[in-house]
């Protein structure tokens, strides 16, 4: 792509609470030169610590804030890095108990011969930053097989779990082909398990091989138990369709993105041909640019070879760069995420599927909002296409 590292705006440009956050970012993503100038010349200016731990809360980078400050010998004020340490603590805390609890529903798998795919979270954490304290806790996620879906919801039963959304026979069956998670619930916490069949919902129109994916895997060990993941190619392409989906709205995100690019073996060369393959060059370079412009991070010379420029890319980096420091996520269901969404494809065929599957794909909304009796269940395609034309009518 031949892009120059640079910043959408100067540090100085900046909120001191969002330029510190960005420089202790850049820091833990290897940009020791200038980083740790940056954090120590906003420490010297006023700053709101409770905004700027708020903001490091909602990128998901509050342990990786901590550790770019305790660098600094001393030179942050004692009681906002006890404050940093005391959460660090807590998020260690939830971190550890996801694990054993990860731990406890692979082992319960295991003698039943269900394969499932760690990613994100605990598995994330280990793979790429070494450290399950280094990231952010949030939940459980687990890739599976759409064949095992049914064993998966039994056996998870048996371990206290419960679907967050009941459907009857004929909605599942549709939900399988066209959705993508299902949330479970236990006495241990609401929505503490994700289970993923799928990378987006059908609607976004990336036909993604799972299969192939589960041959790819890799083992990793967390806390002592070995498990498989996504290799670091394949999870390079899920992150980037992740953030993509929620127009890469944390930092956090980018952070993991730029631990991915300092792996020096790296397949560039089967990134981009199935990138090309699903159509999601332009997704790919975006996340590149962002990633480079914000945190810093060299673009790998395999990428720049293998992802063939696009201008499209760059004007999305320009529009999205400077939407990072706000708090408020974006509208999923407006009409300019929609078009974004086409925006981000860069073949005419994908951007058409989007918007047909976008229009004529139900879901549990349009299940809810009218009850039709199971023979006409085909007619949910028009409350979908109702539904969300009254909805764009009103943004």
């Amino acid at each position: 792509m031949g892009l120059p590292e640079t910043m959408p705006a100067t540090f100085n440009s900046l909120e001191p609470e969002w330029a510190l956050l960005l420089a202790a970012c850049r820091l833990s993503s290897g940009r020791a030169d200038s980083s740790q100038n940056i954090l120590r010349q906003s420490l010297r200016k006023p700053l709101n610590w409770e905004s700027l731990v708020q903001l490091a809360e909602h990128h998901g980078v509050v342990p990786i804030l901590y550790q770019s400050l305790s660098s600094l010998s001393g030179e942050a004020p004692p009681a906002s890095l006890a404050l940093l340490k005391q959460r660090c603590e807590t998020n260690l805390h939830r971190t550890l108990f996801l694990a054993r609890e990860l731990i406890r529903i692979l082992d319960h798998f295991d003698p039943l011969g269900i394969d499932v795919l760690p990613y994100k979270g605990v598995a994330l954490a280990e793979t790429l930053y070494g450290d399950i304290a280094l990231r952010q806790a949030g939940d459980i996620d687990l890739l599976v097989r759409p064949r095992d879906l049914s064993r998966i919801k039994a056996a998870l039963k048996e371990l206290g779990y419960s679907p967050h959304l009941l459907l009857n026979e004929a909605e599942e069956r549709a939900y399988l082909a066209s959705g993508y998670e299902c949330a479970f619930d236990s006495a241990l916490g609401r929505n503490l398990l994700e289970v993923q069949w799928a990378l987006q919902p059908r609607f976004y129109a990336v036909d993604f091989d799972m299969e192939a994916m589960f041959r790819r895997a890799i083992t990793v060990s967390v806390a002592g138990r070995n498990m498989k993941t996504p290799s670091p190619e394949d999870l390079f392409l899920i992150l980037s369709l992740h953030a993509a989906k929620h127009v890469w709205g944390r930092l956090i995100w980018l952070c993991d993105i730029a631990q991915i690019l300092t792996l020096s073996a790296l397949n560039w060369s089967w990134i981009a041909e199935t990138a090309q393959s699903l159509g999601i060059v332009r997704i790919l370079q975006v996340t590149l640019v962002l990633t480079n412009r914000l945190l810093g991070t060299a673009i790998p010379a395999g990428a720049e070879k293998g992802l063939s420029a696009d201008p499209a890319a760059l004007t999305l980096a320009d529009e999205i760069a400077p939407q990072f420091g706000r708090a408020t996520p974006h509208d999923v269901e407006s009409l300019s995420y929609f078009r974004l969404m086409m925006r981000l494809r860069e073949r005419r065929a994908d951007r058409t599927r989007f918007l047909q599957r976008l229009s004529f794909t139900p879901g549990p909304g349009e299940w809810k909002s009218v009850r039709l009796p199971t023979p006409l269940f085909p007619l949910y395609r028009f409350v979908r296409l109702w539904r969300l034309a009254t909805r764009l009518a009103k943004t």
